[in-house]
């Protein structure tokens, strides 16, 4: 195992660092000391802030402009091959390895791997970068040729990476933290007490039957209809993570509360607990909550994505057969009535989102005896 790596994440959102840090605590298990730096931070003149703040405003307010941006400059046949901010987070990672001196840089950020990609591409990074996807569907900003090796999360995207780079690409398990593999409370064939001490937690009673409505850290996407549906059929109790987002948290309160069922929620450090209690998640984006689902045997349904990648993350995930995509209103409903205990449906879904984990897990494949680079590259001093 390399002795010292460099992970390089973003703070947009909660999934990209809590990947990171799960990453660098297997690494470290394993006798690897791992540093995790913020992309972000890396950039000049506060960039990364601002990048970050527009981001999310854009999120929460015109999601519309984020899916314009998206379509030209992520996903477009005639987008550029490299983001703007690629030379100045290039420069910025280059003063952490200076100060690191990594063996290995593993970016998990679409930023993060241009600005490896760029300084491996010329030179300037003497070290391995292997890119750790994060996301289901590929834009072409996670894609850099500079970069020795792609981790995906399913064969069809590593057989596209390569296709598109000509460099090694490899599927991986999904990285979560280990407790959601564990049915902690709830989950079938968990005690019964447990799994109320959850419910009583949160304000619900044992025979609600819980569906987890996801709406990321920031609390973004069209989640109040969502919920509204899910409570007015009466046969579900909808729990909606508001993430970090007091007003949205505040907002479903009442409305919930006139609805007479489900609760909304903000932060949450108790996660595993709460999927494990849950009769299915509905999420809108594709992210790191999807992947705990998977882990903790909750079926996925994806309903009312969020803009740019969001959109095209749960229709990958629906084409990999590990999540349901419910286009419509009644889909939803329709889906959720298939997920009983004992159809196959459900254990046709669950089935293949467990699958996902049978592969090799992603600190295996930062070990050495793969070939990295058909030739090694010359460290030439930064300016």
């Amino acid at each position: 195992m390399r002795d010292r790596a460099l992970i390089v994440s973003a703070s947009m959102g909660a999934g990209h660092d809590a990947v990171a840090a799960e990453l660098a605590r297997r690494l470290a298990a394993a006798g690897t000391r791992a540093e995790v730096v913020d992309v972000l931070a890396l950039l000049p003149l506060r960039l990364g802030a601002l990048l970050r703040w527009w981001y999310r405003g854009v999120m929460l307010r015109s999601p519309w402009l984020y899916a314009l941006v998206y379509r030209v400059f992520f996903v477009s046949r005639r987008a550029p091959s490299t983001s703007p901010l690629t030379a100045l987070a290039a420069a910025g990672l280059a003063r952490a390895v200076r100060r690191v001196r990594p063996s290995l840089v593993v970016p998990v950020f679409h930023v993060a791997a241009q600005a490896a990609g760029h300084l491996r591409e010329r030179g300037r990074l003497a070290v391995p970068s292997v890119v750790v996807l994060t996301d289901f569907a590929v834009h072409r900003l996670w894609l850099h040729p500079g970069n020795d090796r792609y981790l995906c999360p399913d064969t069809s995207t590593a057989l596209a990476v390569t296709a598109a780079l000509g460099r090694p690409a490899f599927r991986c398990a999904p990285i979560v933290r280990p407790e959601f593999a564990v049915p902690v409370s709830g989950a079938p064939g968990t005690g019964a007490g447990a799994a109320a001490d959850v419910r009583a937690r949160i304000g619900l009673r044992d025979a609600d039957r819980i569906v987890l409505v996801c709406a990321g850290s920031w609390g973004v996407g069209r989640v109040a209809a969502t919920a509204r549906l899910v409570a007015r059929s009466g046969r579900y109790a909808p729990v909606v993570l508001c993430g970090r987002n007091e007003r949205l948290r505040r907002r479903l309160g009442r409305l919930l509360g006139r609805a007479g069922t489900g609760v909304a929620l903000g932060w949450r450090d108790d996660l595993a607990d709460l999927l494990a209690c849950a009769y299915a998640l509905v999420d809108n984006a594709g992210g790191l909550t999807c992947r705990e689902a998977f882990a903790a045997g909750v079926p996925v349904v994806t309903h009312r994505p969020i803009a740019g990648h969001g959109r095209d993350g749960v229709l990958a995930m629906a084409h990999a057969g590990v999540g349901v995509h419910a286009r419509r209103r009644a889909d939803l409903l329709r889906a959720l009535d298939r997920l009983e205990p004992g159809l196959p449906g459900r254990a046709a879904l669950t089935a293949r989102a467990a699958a996902l984990f049978t592969t090799a897990p992603a600190e295996s494949l930062l070990l050495p005896d793969l070939p990295l680079r058909d030739e090694p590259r010359p460290c030439e001093p930064a300016p």
